[in-house]
């Protein structure tokens, strides 16, 4: 209510303030008039009112003011015993919840606590299990690590032994390759075992001739088919050019590119050597085939050979083909399933022969059962001739029989 007024208060006070100045213009331009005297009072009038207005709006405006002031220091006091109240009704609550939450964090510490306990409890009995568990794995595993250290020291020491004697023997074998003659008879013996285990000893021969008249003896020749019952021998000899060989691997190992160039050089004139001699002593067809083996008793020999393309040349130049002991065996298997192959074909002949034998018989007894199935033929046209004719005869005298009468019975009585 006291708003109220203070509003009307101040409008009232604009309404003067405009009616003042809108006679204040009127008085401007009636100065010279007749009424100025009645305007001056008029405005005397106007000033004392306004004066009264003013003083009483003051007056209301001062009251309304501290009637405001009065119900805002109430509500004020009104509202800090509120919250003086709520806040007390907080505290209690704080504190109770506090004294809760000690009470039950204590509980829950305590809890803990014996969990915590009995884990860690636990926790040392599985782990003292556990080191005991590994204690004695580990004891085991190092008694075993010793014991296989020990048989395994143990083969060293006899690996040592044997490595001993196995460097004596390649010593041995070393004086061995030293020898061109010695090497000559390590490959043909390799040579000969590699045939004696695959082929049959019917289907080469040893230390042959292949040309009838010749005093050149290869190591071996295998027996191939020729034309009708002869053979044509597949001569085969062993080389090893094993000094130039090992100047090749000594040059390998010095690094050195022309001592390896010379080396190669040196190796290929010798396999030319070795493949002329074959060629010349022991290829004559027809008494032999067209191309003769060179076998080389060791692997890298071999291999260095393909390497270096010398078998397409000693191939053209002096037909003859290179073997390692892999690939004479594999040559050798394929020459066995040739054999087996033309086996087959004579055993054929020998069947169809067999065959054409069969079938003269065959007609032979044709024909004899045919004869004796006329005879049988023959034989039951006779019986049932004499079935059907004689029957006959004999019903008929039998019938003849029987008409006569004779009373047998009465002559006995009489």
């Amino acid at each position: 209510m006291d708003i109220v007024l203070l509003i009307i208060g101040i409008i009232l006070i604009i309404l003067m303030l405009l009616i003042l100045s809108a006679l204040r213009q009127m008085s401007r331009n009636t100065a010279n008039t007749d009424i100025a005297p009645q305007l001056e009072a008029l405005k005397k009038d106007t000033e004392t009112s306004g004066r009264q207005l003013r003083e009483e709006v003051s007056v209301s405006i001062n009251n309304s003011v501290k009637a405001m002031g009065d119900m805002l220091v109430s509500a004020q006091k009104n509202s800090g015993d509120a919250v003086e109240k709520q806040l007390g009704i907080l505290e209690n609550r704080f504190r109770t919840l506090e004294s809760n939450n000690e009470i039950k964090l204590e509980a829950i510490r305590s809890s803990m606590t014996k969990h915590l306990t009995g884990i860690q409890e636990e926790n040392s009995k599985k782990l003292e299990a556990i080191q005991a568990t590994v204690n004695e794995k580990l004891e085991n595993k190092m008694n075993e690590s010793f014991r296989l250290v020990s048989e395994r020291l143990e083969q060293v020491y006899k690996g040592l032994g044997e490595m001993q004697n196995i460097a004596s023997g390649v010593g041995d074998l070393k004086k061995v390759l030293s020898n061109v003659k010695n090497r000559g008879i390590l490959g043909e013996i390799q040579l000969g075992a590699i045939l004696g285990e695959i082929l049959a000893p019917e289907q080469y021969d040893r230390d042959t001739a292949t040309i009838p008249g010749s005093s050149n003896r290869v190591e071996f020749a295998v027996k191939l088919p020729g034309n009708g019952d002869g053979c044509v021998y597949l001569p085969i000899d062993s080389k090893f050019p094993g000094d130039t060989f090992e100047a090749l691997q000594n040059a390998y190992e010095s690094g050195s590119t022309e001592a390896i160039a010379a080396a190669k050089k040196t190796l290929q004139t010798a396999l030319k050597k070795c493949a002329k001699d074959i060629h010349d002593k022991y290829i004559e067809p027809p008494y032999t085939t067209n191309f003769g083996i060179m076998f080389l008793p060791f692997e890298g020999l071999y291999a260095e050979v393909v390497n270096s393309g010398m078998i397409e040349i000693l191939q053209r130049d002096f037909n003859v083909n290179v073997c390692g002991p892999s690939t004479m065996a594999a040559m050798l298997n394929s020459l066995q399933m040739g054999f087996q192959t033309l086996a087959i074909q004579k055993k054929s002949s020998q069947v169809w022969e067999i065959l054409g034998a069969v079938k003269s018989e065959f007609l032979k007894f044709s024909k004899a059962l045919e004869d004796t199935q006329k005879n049988i033929k023959k034989a039951e046209d006779d019986l049932e001739k004499l079935v059907g004719v004689r029957t006959r005869q004999i019903n008929r005298k039998l019938s003849s029989v029987e008409a006569m009468n004779i009373p047998l019975c009465n002559e006995s009585e009489e």
